[in-house]
């Protein structure tokens, strides 16, 4: 009996200073400033980051619609990145629907068409009008040399520090990117206030003006055909037309808006070379249109293989 109770007495204190070691694990932040330095400390040292100059991240890809009846695709996926040049590519074996190709180089960047018939996904449509997703590096998160949180002097971007807030059940910080040209989309980077890590980026936007001419929508078939997009200075995105295989015509004083989440988390975790970086990207795509239909993608990217300092052909970041 004593010697029960003595094991459950050295369990419970072995417990406490368990929970307490959780606890001291990570000490409260209370600005942005802080946030970003324990974030980049988690990936690795000053000196170490200061010496990766160009990373390689290939693995494979799941892509589904959630809720649809179209099955799962598989294909590969690329992350190369030379500084702040990224090339983003998710690559499916199929006509209907070949993926995905960001690239930005430096200067311009370039959303590659996803069909044979030169047509572009919901999710390509919105990177081409809110550039910003892949200018600034913030696409694949810490798997890109570009990502804009080790270079935020050269970037001038603004980050706005709301604390912790309950994601998921999982208690995050939150910091809300401003790029320093100014844009309608709202990025939030989340945190996790124990080991510091960037474990997800949340960017939504909302097309709404006192009179809206269309909506550029798809549908759960598939991607639709946004070819109509030849000028990013539309307004919120909208194009001034009908888009092939849709029945919205142009309404004059009615107001349509249209809800766009574009949400990365990632996880698997493993340190290669000296540097802590994720080693899955789940992406989900979401739209909710004006008639109340939403449509979500999802984009899982596993099994990451990592390579810095990698030689890498320019010809990756071609935007011509």
């Amino acid at each position: 009996m004593n010697l029960t109770k003595n094991a459950l007495i050295v369990t419970l204190i072995l417990s406490a200073s368990g929970s307490l070691g959780v606890a001291l694990a990570a000490n409260p932040v209370t600005n942005a400033e802080e946030l970003v330095a324990e974030h980049l400390n988690s990936i690795a040292s000053p000196a170490l980051r200061a010496g990766i100059k160009t990373r390689v991240v290939q693995g494979s890809v799941e892509y589904k619609i959630l809720g649809g009846s179209a099955g799962v695709a598989q294909g590969k996926a690329f992350v190369v990145s030379d500084g702040k040049k990224l090339l983003f590519m998710m690559k499916l074996p199929s006509n209907d629907y070949r993926g995905e190709q960001f690239v930005f180089d430096g200067d311009k960047d370039k959303v590659a068409f996803s069909t044979s018939r030169q047509s572009r996904s919901s999710l390509g449509a919105f990177v081409f009008v809110q550039d910003a997703v892949i200018r600034e590096g913030l696409l694949g998160g810490v798997l890109s040399t570009a990502w804009p949180l080790c270079n935020l002097n050269e970037r001038k971007a603004k980050l706005n520090f709301s604390g912790l807030k309950k994601v998921d059940g999982q208690e995050l910080y939150v910091l809300r990117y401003r790029p320093q040209k100014d844009t309608n989309l709202e990025t939030d980077l989340y945190f996790d206030p124990q080991t510091w890590r960037h474990v997800e980026t949340v960017y939504t936007f909302s097309s709404s003006q006192d009179i809206v001419h269309a909506a550029a929508v798809s549908t759960s078939k598939g991607p639709f055909n946004a070819s109509a997009y030849d000028d990013k200075r539309l307004a919120n995105g909208v194009p001034s037309q009908t888009l092939p295989g849709t029945d919205i015509e142009p309404q004059a004083g009615v107001q349509l808006p249209n809800r766009y989440r574009l949400r990365e988390k990632f996880s698997d975790f493993k340190t290669v070379d000296g540097l802590t970086l994720p080693t899955r990207d789940d992406i989900q795509f979401s739209q909710e249109l004006h008639d109340g239909e939403t449509t979500v993608w999802d984009w899982d990217l596993k099994g990451l293989a990592i390579s810095n300092n990698m030689g890498v052909d320019p010809k990756n970041f071609d935007v011509n």
